[in-house]
C-alpha cells in the first residue's frame, strides 16, 4: 500500500477569505484562528477573511498563512485522514513540522510572526529582488549564474520553473543573460526582498536566537526539509535547518522526488491556492494529487480516501 504526504504552500498562496468556511463550520479550526489571534494580539479573522492591505505584507502574511493551513490540517486529521510524511514549501515547512508533531501550534505561529518581521527588515526595500525563470533546464541556469556574483537559485520548484534571488542589479543582469541563453521567460516577482539568498543570512542568525526559546518534540512521523530535500526524523536537527532555510535554496522538486522514492504515491496540498498541485503535475504525473482549500474540497477528498 502506498504512502500519503501532506504538503503545505509557502508565501504567495495567501488570499482574502482563506479558511473562513473551516472557521464557521468546525470548532477545531475556530479554536486555531482565535488562539493565534490572542497569541499575536492580531485580529486574525479580519486579516485572513476580509480584503485588507496587510495580508500581503510579509510580517503579517506568514502568521496568517500558517494559522490557516494548520486550522485546515487539524480538521482534516479529525475527519480521519492522516499523513505518513509532511513537507512544506519554505514557510510551509513550519506547518509540516507542527503537523508531524515536532512543534506546538503556538510556537509555530509565534515563530513565523517573528520570522516574517526579520525577513521584512533584513534588506532595505529595493536592494534585492527575485525572478522566475521559465522553460529552461536547471543545469543551464546554474551555468549562467556561476559567472554572476550576488545571485543564486532560491527555489527549485519543478521542471521548467526555477526562481532566482539576490542583489537587484545582479538579478537584472542574470535575467538578461538567461533570456539570451534560451530561457523562455524570466518574470520579475512582486516580493519585498531577496528571499532564500545569502543576503538573508543575518535574519537567519536572528531567527536562530528566537528558536533557542522553542521546545521541539519527538516527531510522530518524519518531515522533509527544504535545505537538503532529505527526511528529518531527529528533532535535534530542526533548529539549525530552520535557521539555514531562510538563506538557502528551497529544494522542492528534489523533496517531492525523494518522497516518491520512499513510497509516497498520494500528495494532499492543504491551504489556499493550487501552487504545489501545479508543480506536482510537472514533477511526476503518476502520483495522485489532491488539493484542500475549502471545506467542500476536504469532504470530497475524505469521501475518496478515508
Amino acid at each position: 500500500m502506498g504512502k500519503t504526504a501532506f504538503i503545505f504552500p509557502g508565501q504567495g498562496a495567501q488570499k482574502a477569505g482563506m479558511g473562513k468556511d473551516f472557521y464557521e463550520k468546525y470548532d477545531t479550526a475556530k479554536d486555531v484562528f482565535d488562539s493565534a489571534g490572542e497569541w499575536l494580539d492580531l485580529d486574525m479573522k479580519a486579516l485572513c477573511f476580509e480584503e485588507n492591505d496587510r495580508l500581503d505584507l510579509t510580517e503579517y502574511t506568514q502568521a496568517a498563512l500558517v494559522t490557516t493551513c494548520l486550522a485546515m490540517e487539524k480538521v482534516v486529521e479529525e475527519m480521519g485522514l492522516h499523513p505518513d510524511v509532511t513537507a512544506g514549501l519554505s514557510l510551509g515547512e513550519y506547518c509540516a513540522i507542527e503537523a508531524a508533531g515536532g512543534m506546538e501550534l503556538k510556537d509555530a505561529v509565534t515563530t513565523v510572526r517573528k520570522r516574517g518581521i526579520l525577513m521584512e527588515q533584513a534588506v532595505p526595500a529595493g536592494k534585492g529582488s527575485m525572478a522566475a525563470v521559465m522553460g529552461m533546464e536547471t543545469e543551464k541556469i546554474e551555468e549562467v549564474l556561476a559567472d554572476i556574483a550576488d545571485v543564486s537559485i532560491a527555489n527549485y520548484n519543478c521542471p521548467g520553473q526555477i526562481v532566482i534571488t539576490g542583489l537587484a542589479e545582479a538579478v537584472a543582469e542574470a535575467s538578461e543573460k538567461l533570456k539570451a541563453a534560451g530561457g523562455r521567460r524570466v518574470i520579475p516577482l512582486n516580493v519585498s526582498g531577496p528571499f532564500h539568498s545569502a543576503m538573508l543570512a543575518t535574519a537567519g542568525k536572528e531567527l536562530g536566537k528566537v528558536l533557542e526559546g522553542v521546545t521541539l518534540h519527538e516527531l510522530k512521523i518524519p518531515y522533509v526539509t527544504n535545505v537538503t530535500a532529505e527526511y528529518v526524523e531527529d528533532p535535534a536537527e530542526t533548529k539549525a535547518l530552520l535557521e539555514k532555510q531562510i538563506s538557502s535554496s528551497v529544494r522542492w522538486q528534489q523533496s517531492v522526488e525523494n518522497m516518491i522514492r520512499q513510497g509516497v504515491d498520494t500528495f494532499i496540498e492543504i491551504g489556499p491556492g493550487r501552487t504545489l498541485a501545479g508543480f506536482m503535475r510537472k514533477i511526476d504525473r503518476n502520483v495522485k494529487v489532491y488539493n484542500i482549500q475549502t471545506v467542500e474540497d476536504m469532504e470530497k477528498v475524505c469521501r475518496e480516501l478515508v
